[in-house]
């Protein structure tokens, strides 16, 4: 194993410390317990944002935190939840009397602590709802998550709702515009290569040198099949086809994202790009909204996820609205 970090066991510390010393202008980070809030908060009036997981997806879910986007992110140790206390702590700091929203990817360990921390700031007189993520079409059940996983549709999730918050939409008016966004929106993932999480030291899963693992969440979760290497378009294919099927669009507006898993290079992502964009036209839609590169990832894990939202115009102008955070900034 070869990666930048001194005890693995620090690697989430550590890390922390130097965003925060990066990134003061946008965020404050507290630790023990580990979360990251907006600089500014909490926001008096503002419905209040929160998300998390476990740490190794950088920039999600601290670097989505700023003007128009999260209110706090909490961060685990790698591929872990984090625990109810510090998401408690964050759901408190950003609490400006309109209630707190929690964004939780449809992991169990998430599910679970986010639910018992909404528990815990029910009892301190603090209004909490909760949606959860659940994008992935590659399968319905999975050694992590009961039903389908939360990936890289979350930053969109995030993106949109925290625009309206920013406009001033109430709790529910919140909860409903990130509903509506996780209804419309599909993921699909292929790893050409596994990743190493710093304390065990050796990959995740096994791929041979020749084959790719098409549907692969992003904690080296298996997919649906294994195929040998192919040229980027077929494997593109592999990964839009699902995602048609499943969203059965009639026509109309989407946005289409495509994700780097955290070791390919952005050359590669725009090739897969450009092929999807032309099958989602040549399938009646159009696209009228990008975003390509890194921002769910996993580690260092080579391969990419292609992400399709149903737009209609709220959707578009709450996308379009200014964003000022570390891993997304526009309009500002």
């Amino acid at each position: 194993m070869k990666k930048l970090i001194n005890d693995p066991a620090d690697v989430v510390t550590e890390t922390l410390k130097g965003f925060a010393a990066a990134n003061a202008d946008i965020v404050t980070v507290h630790l023990d317990p580990d979360y990251v809030v907006r600089a500014d908060a909490p926001v008096q009036g503002k419905v209040g944002l929160v998300s998390g997981g476990g740490s190794g997806h950088e920039p999600l879910h601290a670097g989505f935190v700023g003007l128009g986007m999260l209110d706090a992110a909490v961060p685990g140790a790698v591929f872990t939840s984090p625990t109810p206390d510090p998401i408690l702590e964050a759901t408190k700091a950003v609490d400006g009397g309109a209630g707190v929203l929690h964004i939780v990817k449809n992991y169990t360990g998430d599910v679970l602590n986010f639910e018992t921390a909404a528990e815990l700031a029910d009892l301190e007189g603090i209004t909490v709802k909760a949606v959860v993520v659940n994008d992935d079409v590659a399968v319905e059940d999975s050694t992590w998550t009961a039903g389908r996983r939360g990936v890289a549709g979350t930053v969109l999730v995030e993106k949109i709702a925290g625009a309206a918050a920013e406009r001033g939409d109430d709790l529910d008016g919140v909860v409903a515009v990130a509903e509506k966004v996780i209804g419309q929106v599909r993921s699909m993932g292929v790893a050409l290569t596994a990743c190493t999480v710093p304390h065990a030291g050796k990959p995740s899963f096994d791929l041979d040198e020749d084959e790719i693992e098409i549907g692969i969440g992003i904690h080296g979760e298996p997919g649906r099949h294994r195929i040998p290497m192919a040229p980027a378009d077929a494997i593109t294919d592999q990964l839009v086809d699902p995602i048609l099927a499943d969203l059965k669009l009639d026509g109309g507006d989407v946005l289409l994202f495509v994700n780097g898993m955290g070791g390919t290079p952005e050359s590669e992502l725009y090739i897969v790009y450009n092929h999807a964009r032309e099958r989602l036209e040549g399938a009646g839609l159009t696209v009228t909204r990008s975003l390509v590169g890194n921002y769910i990832t996993s580690l260092e894990m080579q391969g990419c996820s292609i992400t399709v939202l149903k737009l209609d115009d709220e959707l578009t102008e709450l996308w379009d609205a200014p964003v000022n955070t570390v891993g997304l900034r526009r309009g500002v």
